[in-house]
């Protein structure tokens, strides 16, 4: 995408705000495998895990999305822009699902709308982070806006 910004000046802060989305679902299936060991593994009316509707299989997904970003975080090099993109999306998917199925049979996932809300809430600070922590060398980088459009930086 030719169009994203490379070389964001707050793509340090953007880091971080991808970091802490990940740290969160980290947090969220670790605590989400404890609450509901023993529990159905795709019950649709699993425990509250931290406020929000959960099951063993939930709390699965989370971990591993959690850490898969975390480890892109860690790498960086364009590796955590395509990785928040993707994941984010796929929190995104997944948010969608528990809202048309939260109160049917198919919630596989054990999601009420508070889950479905911080679920979306968190991939579009994944999508927000994937548009700002590009990165290129300076030659390739072209120049900064200000520059480009004549303005005086």
């Amino acid at each position: 995408m030719a169009h994203y910004p490379v070389n964001h000046p707050l793509r340090p802060l953007y880091r971080v705000v991808g970091f802490l989305a990940g740290a969160y679902l980290v947090v969220f299936g670790i605590v989400g495998l404890i609450q509901t060991s023993g529990e159905d593994f795709t019950g649709a009316n699993g425990k509250t895990v931290l406020g929000q509707g959960a099951n063993p299989l939930l709390s699965i997904i989370m971990l591993a999305v959690g850490a898969i970003v975390l480890i892109a975080t860690a790498i960086g090099r364009n590796v955590d822009t395509a990785v928040d993109k993707y994941l984010g999306w796929a929190l995104l998917v997944l948010g969608s699902f528990g809202l048309a199925f939260s109160r049917t049979d198919a919630n596989i996932f054990g999601q009420d709308i508070s889950t479905v809300i911080v679920t979306y809430i968190v991939g579009m600070a994944l999508i927000t982070t994937s548009f700002y922590t590009k990165v290129a060398p300076a030659a390739q980088a072209g120049a900064p806006r200000q520059v480009r459009e004549g303005h005086a930086a």
